[in-house]
């Protein structure tokens, strides 16, 4: 399984599905399908993807499962460590 951070990079963004969707050449329930998990982008989608959100392709899948977010701040933001 692929998993992915497309909802959550493009809520954060304010993008709808439509406009990302638009914005990769896709229909807009391919966005909705990549969200759920129904649906694995093809390569060349994920790095278009990847280019939108100007990540690092592996910041936007991964084969494992992502930490929650809120684990990734807690880490980077320990106290007396610069984050």
């Amino acid at each position: 399984m692929v998993h992915n951070r497309i909802k959550i990079l493009r809520t954060e963004r304010n993008y709808s599905r439509q406009e990302l969707a638009d914005a990769v050449g896709v229909n807009f329930q391919t966005i909705g399908y990549l969200e759920r998990g129904d649906y694995n982008a093809s390569l060349e989608l994920a790095l278009k993807l990847a280019q939108f959100f100007d990540l690092p392709l592996e910041d936007v899948f991964s084969l494992k499962a992502f930490a929650p977010l809120s684990q990734h701040l807690r880490t980077k933001n320990k106290p007396g460590e610069e984050g």
